[in-house]
């Protein structure tokens, strides 16, 4: 009697994946079948630009992320402000020992975000500006932008469920090692999502990077504090109920 085989894994995967800058967008990849997968096996992405930043997994390398199987149905990939044109990337299945178990290939497609349309704006309120996108300049807030008010979200009354809690410490995390390799705008951008999600540590983490004394804790070198913007996210980590934040703020009040 002729013995079964196990079928060989494969990756699903659209040929051209469009999406728009200053977005998020799903980022659908299928593997199967299910008892084709062996334990420990895991995606690798290959080809991203490195200002791009995934919803789940861990960046390995610019522009190369590492994600695992349960989190395909969800993935996400958020998009900078400013990114645009075509990146070739590599999805590759890999086993536990490393080894390549299958391979597909797309093209990720960015396009230009339309501007507001001036017509329907509401021009009694001003339009919602970003503390940081990654891929712009790292310059202190201009005149302008200071009068706008770059507003940060209003305190959120609801409590953050555990996988919430743990999928917004995943991105502090992620922001740590960018930070470590010179990744500020990324570093940044992550914060930035794990305060919008409602951590006080991303808005801590996102005004330390703002801080003078932090930065030279941190070991930065290179970049131009920006006292304005430091306080308004230590005032955010307040509202959250951040422990530090209230002893920073009188710090740089003081100053």
């Amino acid at each position: 009697m002729a013995l079964a085989q196990t079928a060989r894994p494969t990756i699903t995967v659209a040929a051209t994946l469009p999406a728009e800058s200053a977005s998020q967008a799903p980022l659908a990849i299928r593997v199967g079948p299910p008892d084709s997968i062996a334990k420990g096996s895991f995606i690798r992405i290959r080809g991203l630009p490195p200002t791009i930043a995934l919803s789940d997994g861990h960046s390995i390398a610019p522009g190369s992320w590492a994600v695992p199987i349960a989190a395909l149905s969800s993935l996400k990939i958020t998009l900078p402000a400013g990114a645009a044109g075509k990146s070739e990337i590599s999805i590759t299945l890999v086993g536990s020992d490393g080894s390549t178990l299958a391979e597909a290939k797309s093209v990720l497609v960015v396009a230009a975000s339309s501007p507001p349309d001036s017509r329907t704006q509401n021009k009694s309120e001003p339009p919602p500006i970003s503390i940081l996108r990654a891929g712009t300049p790292l310059q202190p807030p201009s005149e302008t932008t200071e009068r706008a008010g770059a507003q940060i979200p209003p305190e959120r009354q609801e409590k953050l469920t555990p996988e919430q809690r743990d999928r917004a410490l995943r991105l502090v995390k992620r922001g740590d090692e960018q930070l470590a390799e010179g990744g500020i705008a990324q570093a940044r951008l992550l914060y930035e999502r794990a305060a919008e999600a409602g951590l006080a540590q991303g808005a801590m983490s996102m005004a330390a990077t703002y801080d003078a004394a932090e930065l030279g804790r941190l070991g930065v070198r290179g970049l131009q504090p920006d006292r304005a913007a430091a306080m308004r996210w230590y005032e955010r980590a307040r509202q959250l109920g951040a422990a530090d934040a209230e002893q920073r703020l009188r710090r740089l009040g003081a100053n």
